[in-house]
């Protein structure tokens, strides 16, 4: 074979490349053909003409609300304020303002409180959770933080803070699966199961001073807390 011209061994290289290229090899840079990579849709948006309708006065749970019939804090803390009669108080109301359409609070909720007796923490059958108290609002004073088991997977997940001028307002409302309620300095994270064992979602709640509510800021995914060997890594996985 004669050996290539000058011009032609310069000019190899180049074809060599073009065609290492065309056939789709990997270079040192990466270079790839990922085949056929189908063709790209448009979400295709469902029902696009049917909305619901707007919550009614009173009827959107993401709203602070005064809870009536307790007395007024003094010194404006909830060190002292009994728990029970706080949530005892607000389910009464919700369950009257809704009228069992269950937006506010589950319709169980009222046959559920029955199940406390009068002392402080309810006795044995209550179901309404220890108070946690903890500031999310940041005004250097606490909020209660409770729940009522529904069942044994759903609950109400109750925050309240003491106003001004000495009155309980409910500040978060959440139904749910209570995988896990946790909170660092003003934020209140509840972490809950999805249809995926090896996730939970996240739902960060932080407190809004103008709407006075702890308002969601941020819903994310997070592994579930188990071991790679466990069948379960969520604790609640077996029971979905």
């Amino acid at each position: 074979m004669k050996p290539l011209p000058r011009r032609g061994r310069a000019a190899a290289p180049v074809l060599v490349a073009v065609l290492a290229a065309a056939a789709g090899c990997a270079d040192v840079d990466g270079l790839r053909d990922d085949g056929n990579l189908g063709t790209v849709h448009a979400p295709q948006s469902l029902w696009a003409d049917i909305h619901p309708d707007p919550p009614g006065p009173g009827q959107n749970p993401g709203t602070a609300a005064v809870v009536p019939g307790l007395p007024k804090v003094a010194g404006l803390s909830m060190r002292g304020v009994n728990a029970l009669e706080v949530v005892r108080a607000d389910v009464t109301a919700a369950t009257a303002q809704d009228q069992g359409t269950g937006r506010l609070v589950d319709p169980r909720a009222v046959q559920r409180l029955a199940l406390c007796t009068q002392a402080v923490d309810g006795g044995p059958q209550c179901p309404v959770r220890p108070a946690v108290l903890h500031d999310v609002t940041g005004n250097g004073r606490d909020e209660l933080i409770t729940a009522l088991d529904i069942d044994g997977r759903v609950s109400e997940l109750r925050v309240y803070t003491v106003q001004d001028d000495g009155s309980i307002a409910r500040i978060l409302s959440r139904r749910g699966v209570l995988e896990g309620v946790e909170v660092a300095a003003e934020h209140l994270a509840v972490r809950e199961p999805t249809s995926n064992p090896e996730k939970v979602s996240v739902s960060d709640y932080v407190w809004d001073p103008e709407a006075r509510i702890m308002n969601l800021s941020q819903l994310t995914l997070d592994e579930c807390p188990g071991t790679k060997d466990s069948p379960a890594p969520c604790s609640s996985a077996s029971q979905r």
